[in-house]
């Protein structure tokens, strides 16, 4: 399963302080195990639905938290529709959870496609391997900062709140833990076409160590239009991926997307560099 379950009441509690959850709230909770954070959340809020995929912990989940305002769902949290709850309760969405180590990227870029900008989901605060927390959270020029830093931080305000200890799990992991609070926004700078963002963002961090312009011609695009691209473009094509800012990616998706659109294989090229 991949699951190392919360058994430190402590930690417990003070992930629901930083929650501060109100009466009208609605919850998701991701891998419910043991009850350890559904015990604070299932009567003091207005729904609660807790998904936990192993069946061993079900059972015992549903006598102690099952009611009208709190769901225990024997499912995958990937296949949870989040749209379908803020429609029923008029409200976004919040999200807690303990997420499986080895699912923590399936479960983040999930969060952000069904987010819509934090009118679906509000919030999403969650425990995860303290080297992908500094990862999300980590500023451009830093070793650390990758693909899950840029999309991170595009779709959310991201804050790693404090670490837990291997002591605090159970089977005990190998390593520390984080919990990384999320918050989802609109955008600051608008992307032209997502797909040619994400593109642009996985295809250069996968060659990291090249410099933009080599990085680039590994995209899925014609040869001789990227050729096109890197003359007619002004953006500086020698530094490295992790050297540009969020807002930088977003414009240099968005000039390609620009380009794309346009591109005609038969005009004449000026470069710009």
């Amino acid at each position: 399963m991949g699951q190392n379950f919360l058994r430190d009441e402590n930690v417990a509690r003070k992930i629901i302080g930083t929650l501060q959850p109100i009466a009208n709230d609605v919850f998701l909770e991701i891998g419910a195990g043991h009850g350890m954070l559904t015990k604070y959340l299932a009567h003091n809020v207005r729904h609660l639905c807790a998904y936990e995929i192993d069946t061993r912990m079900i059972e015992d989940l549903q006598t102690l938290y099952a009611s009208e305002q709190a769901e225990i769902r024997n499912e995958d949290f990937l296949t949870a529709k989040f749209d379908a709850f803020a429609k029923q309760f008029s409200t976004p969405v919040r999200v807690v959870g303990n997420i499986p180590y080895n699912i923590t990227s399936q479960i983040l870029f999930k969060l952000f496609e069904d987010a819509n900008n934090g009118t679906v989901i509000s919030d999403a605060t969650l425990m995860m391997q303290v080297d992908v927390a500094q990862r999300i959270v980590a500023p451009p020029h830093s070793k650390t900062y990758g693909i899950l830093s840029v999309f991170s931080q595009y779709f959310c305000d991201c804050t790693l709140l404090f670490t837990v200890s291997p002591n605090c799990f159970y089977p005990k992991p190998t390593v520390t833990s984080a919990i990384v609070q999320f918050r989802f926004r609109e955008p600051s700078i608008e992307v032209s076409d997502e797909k040619i963002f994400r593109a642009v963002v996985r295809t250069v961090f996968g060659k990291r160590r090249k410099i933009l312009r080599n990085g680039l011609s590994y995209l899925p695009y014609d040869e001789k239009m990227m050729h096109h691209f890197f003359q007619s473009t002004s953006f500086p094509l020698t530094v490295r991926p992790e050297d540009l800012s969020i807002k930088e990616f977003i414009e240099l998706s968005n000039e390609l997307t620009v380009f794309i659109q346009t591109y005609s294989p038969t005009e004449n090229i000026v470069s710009a560099n």
